[in-house]
């Protein structure tokens, strides 16, 4: 990052920290110093550092709030009297402010097991006033004010839902799975007040696990109607992810990865045990990288699942990987590994890509949805996928493709289409469940 003086713009620019590999920072200024927030130092969840203006450079780094495992810093904004920074812990992010003048500090809390939460940094920096997001999983997305002084906070705006909404009506949860290892894995709850927790509902388990990318515990109006039929619906917070911090991230990738379908596999298995759902009534939902989790899961637990729907689905790993023609394989070497010069990741692509690991047994229905044009999972490997399995499975189904001829990765583009697409999968869903 370099930095401008607006006052002598004519002035050389100052450059903060020369580029390193593997080093993340990010700077926000406070006059004559700067915050920073860094992986330096073996910080892999992120601690924040100052450093004068005038000399910026690492060796100059001195720790404010230092490193602490499993305890994300996920943002970084600065005002005039305070400091506030977003984290996640345990896949329950969380705003802390720091008065800079004493160092005391205090958190933003919130009543829900399970939540998103958003800062919306402003221009003004001589305030006492931040702008949050927040909202889960029964509660619409509302915006707030802040003040970082007298902790009080006005809200602004309150997401509107056309047809009406009662959250009062709904209840969201946070239980932890554990996996093989004893890792706790995270699981997100949504269902009706009221709902029958004896295993006789179906279950919509979602899961994603890659690129670090973390799913967020919010409202989504989508929902609402899948759980009004008497669905429970549940995200499975995987590795891969980083819910639990980098660790939780880089136990979900390259040699590792098989954790990510270990982990969704134990938070079926948990939903069953805790009366939420029962085997063959979950319908397992995830797109990209997360339809290889469910090509994944479809060949190692087939009989825990009624339906599978596995979006633009990556499920020939192997081939794609090993294809470095394909523009868009040699950036992923670093999350998967590089077969074509690794012997071991070629073994371990090998041992878990959907594709060359399905098996002569019965499988659960799957719906499968793929996009002509789309660049990232190119439209043959979903098809690849399903010949294979509708030639070599010895029963269960249907196997269900669908390539969408007008779309890319990312689905419908249309605002109807997209919806559309929506009802599709959830017409799947009541269907694989035996619900019209």
């Amino acid at each position: 990052m370099r930095l401008i003086d607006r006052s002598a713009p004519s002035a050389p620019v100052l450059l903060v920290q020369p580029r390193e590999p593997l080093l993340i920072y990010s700077v926000d200024d406070h006059g004559e110093s700067l915050f920073i927030r860094t992986n330096a130092d073996g910080a892999e969840d992120f601690k924040i550092v100052t450093a004068p203006l005038s000399n910026p450079g690492r060796e100059h780094w001195r720790d404010l709030v230092p490193h602490r495992s499993g305890v994300m810093i996920r943002h970084l904004h600065v005002l005039a009297g305070h400091m506030i920074r977003l984290e996640i812990e345990n896949a329950k992010p969380r705003i802390v402010v720091r008065d800079l003048s004493d160092g005391d500090e205090h958190p933003v809390a919130f009543a829900e097991e399970a939540y998103s939460l958003g800062l919306q940094p402003g221009s003004e920096f001589d305030t006492t006033r931040i702008r949050f997001v927040y909202s889960s999983m029964t509660t619409p997305a509302e915006t707030f004010d802040y003040d970082c002084r007298s902790r009080e906070r006005t809200l602004r705006k309150r997401q509107e839902v056309p047809s009406g909404h009662e959250p009062a009506a709904y209840v969201t949860r946070r239980l932890f799975a554990t996996a093989p290892d004893g890792e706790q894995v995270p699981i997100s709850l949504l269902h009706r007040k009221g709902q029958p927790l004896d295993g006789s509902a179906p279950l919509l388990l979602y899961g994603y696990g890659s690129y670090g990318t973390l799913m967020p515990a919010a409202f989504r109006t989508n929902l609402l109607s899948l759980v009004d039929r008497g669905f429970v619906y549940a995200i499975a917070h995987v590795r891969g992810g980083t819910e639990k911090g980098w660790r939780w991230y880089l136990d979900g990738k390259r040699e590792k990865k098989p954790n990510t379908f270990m982990d969704f596999v134990a938070c079926a298995r948990a939903l069953i045990e805790a009366g939420y759902t029962g085997k063959k009534r979950i319908v397992a939902h995830g797109g990209s990288a997360g339809g290889m989790l469910m090509g994944a899961v479809a060949n190692l637990a087939p009989e825990l699942f009624a339906g599978i729907v596995a979006d633009v689905p990556f499920v020939d790993v192997l081939n794609t990987m090993l294809d470095a023609d394909l523009p868009l394989t040699p950036p992923e070497w670093p999350e998967w590994g590089n077969p074509g010069a690794s012997e071991t990741a070629f073994e371990t692509i090998l041992a878990y890509s959907p594709y060359d690991n399905v098996k002569a047994q019965d499988y659960p229905a799957i719906l499968v949805l793929g996009g002509l044009t789309d660049p990232r999972v190119t439209y043959w490997e979903p098809a690849k996928w399903v010949a294979r399995l509708r030639a070599t499975m010895t029963g269960g189904g249907p196997i269900l493709l669908k390539i969408n001829m007008e779309a890319g990765h990312g689905g419908a583009a249309g605002r109807f289409d997209r919806l559309e697409e929506v009802a599709l999968i959830y017409a799947f869903a009541l269907a694989a469940v035996g619900l019209d």
